[in-house]
């Protein structure tokens, strides 16, 4: 077991390498809630040995589909951060769909396309403002 001092600071190593920050929009909705995420679910899970973050987010992303549940957005946002590309989320979502149900797997698609979308959104308006 990882030394339970260095959790918190562990986590946000993790979150940094993910690309989510601080997970501040968890923190701004329950400050309890982002504790608890932050010191048990990333500094002490996430941060074992074992599992790369890239196979460790594979693995997540494989559950959220099968769920259909909140929470799947910002990992299929900052995926590609740890090496995961839109196609290869595209063929989880093929490879667990028909475990699971086709109505979930037409949730991820839907949420992968928006995520997508929303990435590509950014970075049109990012070479406008470089144009003007």
């Amino acid at each position: 077991m990882l030394p339970h001092k260095d959790r918190r600071k562990r986590g946000l190593q993790v979150y940094e390498q993910m690309g989510w920050g601080t997970n501040q929009d968890l923190r701004d909705l329950d400050e309890d809630l982002w504790a608890l995420t932050t010191d048990f679910v990333f500094g002490e899970v996430w941060s074992r040995p074992g599992l790369s973050l890239r196979e460790r987010e594979i693995a997540v992303l494989a559950v959220l589909i099968a769920f259909g549940t909140e929470g799947m957005d910002i990992h299929l946002r900052h995926a590609h951060k740890l090496g995961i590309t839109d196609e290869q989320i595209k063929e989880l979502i093929f490879q667990v769909m028909y475990y699971v149900g086709q109505p979930r797997g037409l949730f991820a698609m839907k949420r992968l396309k928006a995520v997508m979308a929303e990435r590509n959104g950014r970075k049109r308006r990012r070479g406008a403002k470089r144009a003007a």
